[in-house]
């Protein structure tokens, strides 16, 4: 594998490394080291290592091309990457003497690493959450655990991280329909559709210690990473260290999160996640027994290989370094650049082959670092992850990575895919993210942007309406008509539910649809209405243009995003009533229910149950 993880195919192929350097990219291209791992050439390594991963953490582990390449199966994860029978052939085939597992896939894999319970993290007094500890088998289960914790509550996969069979919900009804949806994607993403429900704390900050610990007992807390920036409770953006611990609290989580690693006898480099309220308590998330994907940023203020660390864990050597030796030099920030659209229901994947890509890589006194998979003509597809690289940058102070990271995002070249670089560059320089006021909702409360008056105009039912909204904190103030309407509340479009308070009374909205053009339907006391939402400006020139007939987005249904159908529980002649699930798409392990947008009766099915879709292609027509 080259240097820059330039390989001609990386889907659903192994790779096989022969006495592989171990030195992986530095966090500063420049002609010094970064790591302060001393290498030791008495230390026998291993004769081949098998990487049972894709893309660009199968090239960090080893930096040169792979001796061999092996085929695991077709694209569908479970045909492949999550194959097990698979997966010991080519361990077989090949002779290796270990597996790297990098991320997702096996790594969350319950029969490659099991899954540390809040039992063990109580017995080993860390701070847990309150929760259910037990296995939640149906969803009336889950109602009942539900009422007895207290609303809000989340519902999560046993067996798997990164956001995927994870729900919050607010009520009973949220719930029954949390378990039916986490429960399918627990088992898509990681075998197993077993959940646990906990306290929902709202408002916290994700913050994580990096952990790395030996067969004889040794182990080490390795600072914290911040990974509050997340949206669908996947990380966004990520640093090191974080701008809120003091050295007590910073100390604390990482004697507890040892204490963990330890109770466990763990070995290896590992995450112990917690998450932090305004007052400084932290309360045990969960522990990933695997590389993160954020382990850079740690590598960069520790001047640790994290990867190297793990293959001398796990041939049985100890440790180099006491706690006492693990420095925060400096500062390291992380975007991770998807191909998405972010301002599309909230980070629509976006596929496509790359027609050009080029990194940010030749900046003057530049300490970047671009950990990635692909190259110009490389295809995203509907089968894993959009994400396209991790973009690092370093620097003494914040502020220096920070004007790092704008410089290194303005020169990112990516063509021919739908990018979120411009959300990382507002979100870096919004002024509560360069302050250090976040936390997990930053991305749902706070536009990246965040104007305090606009000028509108709102096409109704094809009448202009002037506009003038004001906004302080959660509270709006709308000028319509003459009249003065306050609106308040914390809600994001991205939500199918808007709750709000209009002028004293709460009401409940329902966002049916909304497109970039500024159209959108809303639900509101029992009615659909059709509007448009305009600039002034836009309003004036929107008079020049031609009129496009409309389609009927009412008697069709069509596919919001690339994907595959799980289920079509409709047929040609049923009745359907509004709101009533048609269909189910996954995209990136992720499910989302299509529902009819008014009563009528079905015309024609254009979908089955296993089948790929695009964007826009048409699933369902009704009468």
């Amino acid at each position: 594998m080259a240097s820059r993880g330039r390989c001609p195919s990386l889907n659903r192929l192994l790779f096989v490394a022969k006495h592989a350097s171990l030195q992986s990219r530095l966090c500063a291209l420049h002609s010094r080291a970064q790591y302060s791992t001393v290498y030791n050439p008495n230390e026998k390594t291993f004769d081949k290592i098998l990487v049972a991963n894709r893309g660009e953490i199968a090239c960090r582990v080893h930096v040169k091309m792979a001796d061999e390449a092996i085929c695991v199966g077709p694209a569908p994860t479970n045909k492949s990457y999550l194959n097990m029978d698979a997966i010991m052939e080519a361990i077989r085939s090949t002779g290796a003497q270990a597996v790297h597992p990098g991320y997702g896939f096996l790594s969350e894999n319950k029969e490659f690493a099991k899954r540390l319970s809040k039992l063990i993290a109580k017995a080993a007094k860390v701070n847990t959450i309150p929760g259910f500890d037990g296995v939640v088998k149906t969803a009336e289960d889950a109602v009942k655990i539900a009422q007895s914790i207290g609303y809000p509550v989340m519902i999560k996969a046993s067996a798997g991280g990164g956001g995927k069979g994870m729900r919050i919900a607010w009520n009973d009804d949220e719930t029954r329909d949390g378990f039916r949806f986490s429960s399918q994607e627990a088992a898509s993403s990681f075998g197993d559709d077993r959940l646990l429900i906990e306290k929902y704390i709202d408002n916290p900050r994700h913050i994580e210690i990096q952990v790395l610990a030996d067969k004889h007992g040794n182990a080490l807390w390795l600072n914290e990473r911040e990974c509050s920036i997340q949206r669908r409770n996947q990380k966004v953006v990520e640093e090191a260290p974080s701008t809120f611990l003091d050295p007590q609290t910073r100390k604390a989580m990482g004697e507890q999160a040892v204490q963990l690693a330890k109770a466990v006898k763990y070995s290896s480099a590992g995450t112990v996640e917690f998450l932090v309220d305004s007052s400084k308590n932290f309360y045990f998330l969960e522990m990933n027994t695997r590389l993160q994907v954020e382990h850079p940023i740690t590598e960069c203020i520790t001047g640790l290989d994290l990867v190297e660390q793990m293959i001398r864990v796990a041939k049985g050597f100890q440790l180099q370094h006491k706690q006492q030796d693990i420095p925060i030099n400096g500062w390291a920030i992380e975007s991770r650049v998807y191909a998405e659209d972010p301002y599309k229901s909230f980070g629509l994947p976006s596929i496509g082959r790359l027609s050009q890509y080029q990194e940010p890589l030749d900046l003057s006194n530049a300490s970047v670092r671009v950990d990635s998979g692909i190259q110009e003509g490389s295809d995203i597809s509907i089968y894993y992850d959009p994400m396209i690289s991790k973009l690092v940058t370093y620097g003494a102070t914040r502020a220096e990575a920070l004007a790092k990271m704008e410089d290194a995002l303005d020169n990112y070249v990516i063509r021919g895919v739908t990018h979120n670089i411009p959300l990382l560059r507002e979100i870096i320089t919004h002024p509560r993210f360069i302050s250090g006021d976040i936390s997990t909702s930053f991305l749902v409360s706070c536009s990246p942007v965040e104007d305090s008056s606009w000028q509108l105009c709102v096409e109704l039912e094809k009448t202009l309406h002037d506009v003038s909204v004001s906004k302080s904190g959660n509270k709006y103030t709308v000028l319509v008509n003459g009249e003065n309407v306050e609106v308040n509340g914390d809600w994001n479009l991205a939500s199918p539910l808007l709750p709000l308070t209009i002028n004293n009374t709460p009401r409940m909205l329902q966002c049916l649809s909304r497109a970039a053009s500024g159209e959108m339907f809303l639900q509101f006391l029992g009615t659909s209405f059709k509007l448009r939402v305009l600039t002034k400006l836009a309003a004036q020139l929107n008079s020049y243009m031609p009129e496009k007939v409309p389609e009927d987005t009412t008697s069709i249904l069509r596919s919001p995003m690339p994907g595959t159908v799980i289920a079509v529980s409709v047929k040609v002649g049923d009745t359907v009533a509004e709101g009533q699930e048609i269909c189910v798409i996954e995209a990136m392990k992720m499910q989302n229910s299509l529902t009819a947008a008014r009563q009528a009766k079905v015309k024609s099915v254009h979908c089955k149950s296993g089948e790929t879709v695009g964007e826009g292609d048409l699933l369902v027509e009704l009468e």
